[in-house]
């Protein structure tokens, strides 16, 4: 359903199956880089004619231990000569590696709902970074949980062969400081009616709501899409202002003729039939915390 609707830019992440409890950096990464070769052997099964999805992996949980050029040549090795097992060596693999740097998934809430400060590792995007590109041909490292970092940051990351970075949490934040007060109320007393389970014990409702209340999206598109006016051109403005600053640190600006030069346009038939009749209850689905 992804594919057909769109989507080309898919990440694996079995990372959460590394076993640290493991001898070998290979051993650890085992069950990571074999889950990832076979999804990857999926996911090129479903591409449509001329298009190749872009596919990531993970080494590092996000939120664990930060990651080390070891432990990406480990993986890169195991899923090479897994995919080569499978008789896929011709098969276009992973392009980009998500690694732990020091952040968490949508930062991390304190007691009174603001956001801890991050010490976020660039040595790890640009060593790991150096070795995927140098080595294996992929475009760089991913930065997961980047949204709350500090602005004054966001130029480093071009500088150290990181080739994408995850920032919903900030344009969630963005609509929801701006939200009228009695939009936020609703939404987040369906949340605590619907997800109480989640309210983990110690945990202040200033961290539970922040943590949970990308839940508070979907259920209320409706509300969100039909907020007056003027507040509705408030968030978009000031969205705008927060992506002319990213363009401009990450260095996005002028880089159209590398696109053109590059990226071939396909157009695909839209497939009708693809969306489901019955509509799916989502409230009791798991999900990791916070949002990137």
């Amino acid at each position: 359903e992804a594919i057909e609707a769109g989507f080309y830019n898919i990440d694996i992440d079995p990372s959460t199956l590394v076993d640290y409890s493991k001898e070998s950096l290979l051993e650890q990464q085992k069950e990571n880089y074999l889950n990832t070769a076979r999804m990857t052997d999926f996911i090129r099964s479903l591409e449509p004619e001329g298009i190749t999805v872009s596919i990531g992996a993970e080494i590092g949980h996000i939120g664990g231990k930060n990651s080390t050029p070891d432990e990406a040549e480990a993986f890169m090795e195991g899923y090479k000569n897994t995919l080569s097992e499978m008789g896929k060596d011709n098969l276009t693999g992973i392009s980009k590696i998500s690694v732990q740097t020091g952040t968490a998934h949508g930062g991390v809430p304190l007691p009174d709902g603001s956001i801890a400060e991050v010490k976020l590792d660039f040595n790890v995007l640009d060593s790991i970074g150096k070795l995927v590109k140098g080595k294996y041909g992929l475009s760089g490292t991913v930065q997961h949980g980047a949204s709350t970092l500090p602005d004054e940051l966001f130029d480093k990351f071009p500088e150290n062969n990181c080739s994408e970075i995850h920032l919903a949490t900030g344009f969630q934040n963005i609509m929801y400081d701006l939200a009228p007060e009695e939009l936020k109320d609703k939404i987040y007393s369906f949340i605590k009616e619907n997800f109480a389970s989640e309210w983990k014990e110690g945990k202040t409702e200033q961290q539970f709501l922040y943590s949970t209340r990308k839940k508070g999206l979907g259920p209320f598109k409706k509300e969100w899409w039909y907020l007056d006016k003027d507040i509705k051109e408030k968030i978009l403005n000031a969205l705008e202002d927060k992506f002319q600053f990213l363009f401009s640190k990450l260095n996005v600006f002028d880089t159209r003729e590398y696109t053109d030069k590059f990226i071939k346009l396909v157009k695909v038939p839209y497939k009708a039939g693809g969306t489901p009749k019955e509509v799916e209850d989502v409230r009791n689905l798991k999900l990791e915390e916070g949002a990137d």
